[in-house]
């Protein structure tokens, strides 16, 4: 059994953390946020500490390394996108390994800056790239290694998750922060697009505004349209009359890929894998970090 610390535990995917956290047999001693609205800890881990200053917390984290009872092993990181490096550097610092959500950092400066404290400390810094876990994106995967290799494929993308006014009030909606819409829900698929599709060639960027984006990209095997949103007015009519206020799509060559379901136990499937001694470390975020960061750019 681990030992787990987390930061931002009332945020949004924190209960995603918790439940990977008791699911592989785990135990959380101590959690950290500027919100004390956070009893869902209640439902996984209900004797862990629990701090609002993050300069006590990092006191806490240091005295159980000192003591060897109950030190801490890993550090999950759910706070807001800009404070995430530093995060990383406090669970490294305290003899710990991080696991952190996307994006693991804003930019790719900064990914070389964490791999030098990876070899200082010699403890791991991993990544959550959940759609890389997913059955019908794998299937994907080996569909197009199996294809011609100098096959490029057209393909369409738009992902539209409805937020109210909070979301332009909270750092979500800061661009120093969040590092924009395209960064904060788009991450993760640009991510996925790059492992499949191959190595980043560029990119275009037609619509920007605060509540949307959207543009092209150009991998090795393929030509993507893509296009995010916040705001409900994007909604398509079937989403609507479904009742949904989320709609994800994906078109490859006029093809629709299929994957609306099997999110549930992705975060644990993560952890079960970065506790396995597998996982996906700092490398595996630099291509979709670059094009956020090369989008915020233009």
């Amino acid at each position: 059994m681990y030992n787990f610390g987390l930061i931002g535990a009332g945020g949004y995917i924190a209960p995603r953390h918790m439940k990977a956290i008791k699911e592989t047999g785990n135990n959380l001693v101590a959690a950290l946020d500027l919100n004390d609205s956070v009893g869902i800890i209640d439902s996984y881990f209900p004797n862990a500490d629990f701090f609002t200053e993050p300069e006590r917390f990092d006191r806490h984290m240091d005295k159980l390394r000192r003591k060897e009872i109950n030190k801490i092993d890993f550090v999950s990181i759910c706070s807001p996108n800009y404070l995430h490096d530093s995060h990383i550097r406090m669970a490294l610092r305290n003899g710990a390994h991080a696991i952190c959500e996307k994006p693991l950092v804003l930019n790719p400066w900064n990914i070389d800056a964490l791999q030098e404290i990876e070899r200082e400390t010699g403890k791991k810094i991993y990544t959550i790239l959940q759609l890389r876990l997913h059955p019908a994106i794998q299937q994907l995967k080996k569909q197009i290694i199996n294809n011609p290799k100098d096959k490029v494929y057209n393909v369409d993308l738009t992902y539209i998750t409805s937020r109210g006014k909070w979301y332009f009030i909270s750092w979500k909606g800061n661009v120093q922060k969040s590092g924009g819409v395209a960064t904060n829900i788009g991450v993760h698929f640009f991510d996925m697009l790059g492992w499949i599709f191959g190595e980043f060639k560029g990119l275009e960027l037609e619509i920007n505004q605060p509540e949307k984006a959207g543009g092209k990209l150009y991998f090795e095997n393929a030509n993507v349209n893509w296009f995010l949103s916040v705001d409900e007015k994007d909604l398509p009519s079937e989403a609507i009359i479904a009742n949904k206020r989320t709609f994800r799509q994906i078109n490859i060559e006029g093809q629709e890929l299929e994957f609306s379901d099997g999110f549930t136990d992705l975060h644990t499937m993560s952890y079960k894998d970065i506790l396995a001694g597998k996982g996906f470390g700092i490398e595996d975020a630099r291509k979709s970090i670059q094009i956020v960061s090369d989008l915020r750019k233009i």
